[in-house]
């Protein structure tokens, strides 16, 4: 069955896996990032040491997952989600034992394939498996419940680092795994693109993986080392190949990434909003936790306590505002969240040593908390909404690709930014003026994301137009839906 109405059992089965899934790649994202606090501590780690454990998941995860959408579309959605869901539980056995920098860096980055195998075909299950009226419900729910795992993440990983160790917050994944491949096996029908022929194009891949892993590396590196060989070949490794990637995109007659997607606008501005507002998130999310507990003196489970509004509020709204997205259109939506998330961004510029729980910091979480709840679902629906259906592994891809790439530089670039290098991170007055310059960073990237929104047309989430033609091709339907 393929067209699951919601309020069905089987539609519950799918939302589970695909939540339960999607979910446990985003709480692993965000246990980390209350955990590297003690991770520097224990491994003796840089800024730039613990820039690469983010940034080493995030890199496997941006580089793959255009494929990972493509190699699901063909093989069957359900069989790469499953293969996906078991890689990462491995990949955190790895994680959970490593000894140095080093080995957890290089484990985080197996950890990352399996992120990229798994997040795209979640959304994809879904656009593919409901039936066309209640899909926005069902993203809806999807990104509220998964945004809450992201949003217990800190809270989670600070009971699991005081309980025992940073390594029980990799550890624990395994029984999570094991839960939701049986699910899946269970609930999920088995989709693919029947139209996909062929072979998948390693080429594109792997010119797009070095593409992102020289820019990077470069970024990541320069403040430390300068600009030496390493950052400069890197820096010219990672523009070449990815101008490569891209030529080929355009000249192969069957590419990894269609060009007709991006003939359509509003395909086009929500990636982009999903950029720059993914970007200023992850740049928070990063230091947030280390704020908390280096400048404010909080213990990894209080500064994970902090953030529970945020899981209160998502619970609460963002299934919501994925249907009213859908039956108002989408567009202020996309406009007025990211400038909700751009203030909560402002107000915890007041989040500095002898602040309040409950003056400073809890009304940022609560703003927070407002500002994904308002855009998370909407922009997620319109991206999927732009493409054709057979194209929804590939869309899917194409969003969470540029979702980590903006976690990716801002990770990279952020730190450096704000001035933080070395083991700034350990010295409260220099992470509280590093923590400030990144926040006013972030809220411009908020910002900017939110004005991008005022172009998008209203009506992409209603039921699609019939094609001019009689041939239901990519480059039809995409003139259709941005006419």
């Amino acid at each position: 069955m393929t067209d699951v109405r919601w309020g069905t059992a089987r539609a519950r089965g799918v939302l589970a896996t695909t939540i339960l899934g999607s979910g446990m790649a985003m709480l692993d994202s965000s246990v980390v990032n209350v955990a590297l606090p003690r991770i520097g501590r224990e491994l003796d780690a840089s800024v730039a040491g613990l820039q690469w454990m983010l940034d080493g998941y995030l890199l496997a995860l941006a580089a793959l997952i255009l494929v990972a959408g493509s190699l699901g579309d063909r093989y069957g959605r359900r069989t790469v989600f499953i293969v996906g869901v078991v890689w990462f539980g491995a990949a955190s056995v790895l994680c959970g034992l490593a000894a140095n920098t080093l080995m957890l860096v290089v484990s985080r980055v197996f950890q990352g394939i399996g992120g990229a195998l798994l997040t795209p075909g979640s959304l994809a299950i879904l656009q593919s498996v409901f039936h066309r009226e209640d899909r926005a419900r069902a993203i809806g729910a999807w990104s509220g419940l998964g945004g809450i795992a992201a949003a217990i993440g800190p809270f989670v990983g600070g009971l699991l680092v005081q309980a025992w160790s940073w390594r029980l917050a990799f550890l624990v994944n395994i029984p999570v795994a094991a839960v939701c491949v049986w699910l899946a096996l269970r609930y999920v029908p088995q989709t693919r693109d029947e139209e996909s022929t062929g072979h998948v194009n390693v080429l594109d891949s792997v010119l797009g993986a070095l593409g992102l892993a020289g820019i990077t590396a470069a970024l990541v590196e320069l403040p430390g080392r300068g600009l030496d060989w390493l950052v400069v070949g890197s820096g010219v490794l990672g523009v070449g190949t990815f101008a490569a990637f891209v030529l080929l995109q355009r000249r192969q007659k069957s590419p990894l990434v269609p060009p007709a997607l991006f003939a359509n606008h509003t395909f086009v501005v929500s990636n982009a909003l999903t950029f720059v507002v993914y970007a200023a998130l992850g740049g928070v999310l990063m230091l947030m936790g280390m704020q908390l507990q280096t400048s404010l003196g909080y213990t990894p489970t209080e500064a994970g306590v902090s953030s529970l509004p945020i899981t209160v509020i998502m619970l609460v709204l963002s299934s919501r505002s994925g249907r009213l997205a859908a039956r108002w259109g989408p567009r202020w939506f996309l406009v007025l969240g990211p400038l909700v998330v751009a203030g909560a961004m402002l107000l915890l510029t007041r989040v500095a040593p002898g602040a309040s729980y409950l003056g400073s910091v809890l009304p940022a979480v609560v703003v927070f908390g407002l500002g994904l709840s308002i855009v998370v679902a909407p922009v997620t629906a319109t991206v999927l909404a732009a493409a054709p259906d057979r194209y929804a592994g590939l869309a899917s891809g194409v969003n969470n690709a540029v979702a980590r790439t903006g976690n990716l530089l801002a990770v990279a670039v952020l730190p450096a930014a704000a001035g933080l290098t070395g083991a700034a991170y350990t010295d409260p007055t220099a992470l509280t003026h590093g923590w400030r310059v990144a926040l006013l960073i972030c809220a411009a990237l908020a910002t900017a994301g939110g004005l991008m929104a005022l172009s998008i047309r209203d009506n992409v989430l209603a039921a699609p137009i019939p094609p001019a033609c009689g041939i239901d091709a990519p480059p039809a339907q995409v003139a259709d839906r941005s006419s």
